[in-house]
């Protein structure tokens, strides 16, 4: 028995019902002509139906992702199939692999560089938490501590599946914002994220008075300890953090001239 062909005008219909206004009702004239929405409908639909990702990977997570953008799952279904290599075209930055401390700054250079508006997805146990190799002194141990993280896709690695429901969740989730109360629409936001800095460990710089503070309690606790014991340990963190002394600080001067001296680096 030959199938019925599909009816396109109900067809039509329940494509176009997410998107009609809920109180205003056309004509029964006008239906063929007119439509009646929202700007936060089109507004979000324009978006999510072509939100291009960024194409980088750092670890077997991207291999998932790569076969994501293949012919078997084939994302032109929503508007993805164009990674861009660029982060000023690009909507949504997909963080697949291992992020090493080293790696880190780069990603959020990268970050920074992308045009508002912007999305980040988490993909697998490293990116969201540093995975099997949290423990390692050259892993972050979740991206999320330098950049916001709208979508998490957990697993090592996530299938494609996966990752097509995590970019699912990331549609709803444009589905529910508005034009008037996203952060990109207002002037007292700043987007920029600091850049973390990479020495002997890396930190982020919005954190330096936090570490600063720790810091001098740490050493002012040690001093009084070793000098008066423990009851002057206690009245010193009570008191709080020191600052430095002339004196420490002309010592710390010199030390930073020879080592320029020796450096050969211009004062």
């Amino acid at each position: 028995m030959a199938s019925l062909p599909p009816n396109f005008q109900q067809l039509k219909q329940e494509q176009l019902k997410p998107f009609l206004h809920d109180q205003i009702i056309v004509p029964d004239e006008l239906q063929a002509n007119v439509l009646i929405t929202t700007v936060d409908k089109i507004y979000n639909w324009s978006r999510r139906s072509s939100m291009w990702p960024l194409l980088f990977g750092l670890a077997c997570c991207a291999i998932e992702m790569i076969a994501t953008a293949a012919s078997r799952y084939d994302l032109a279904r929503f508007g993805m199939e164009v990674m861009r290599p660029s982060p000023r075209q690009s909507d949504l930055m997909i963080v697949s692999g291992t992020v090493t401390k080293k790696m880190a700054p780069a990603i959020v250079r990268i970050y920074n560089q992308m045009a508002e508006p912007r999305y980040v997805l988490s993909m697998g146990a490293c990116a969201t938490g540093g995975g099997p190799f949290k423990e390692g002194y050259n892993v972050v141990s979740g991206i999320d501590k330098y950049i916001p993280v709208d979508v998490y896709v957990p697993g090592c690695p996530p299938m494609p599946e996966a990752l097509i429901y995590g970019l699912l969740k990331m549609h709803e989730k444009v589905d529910r914002q508005s034009v008037t109360s996203v952060p990109w629409y207002r002037k007292d936001s700043s987007a920029f994220v600091p850049v973390p800095r990479l020495g002997p460990d890396i930190f982020d710089p919005r954190q330096v008075e936090l570490i600063k503070d720790t810091t001098l309690k740490a050493t002012t606790g040690a001093s009084a300890t070793a000098a008066n014991g423990p009851a002057a340990d206690a009245e010193g963190r009570a008191r709080g953090p020191k600052t430095l002394s002339d004196k420490a600080k002309a010592r710390m001067e010199e030390a930073k001239k020879r080592w320029r001296a020796k450096k050969g680096v211009p004062a």
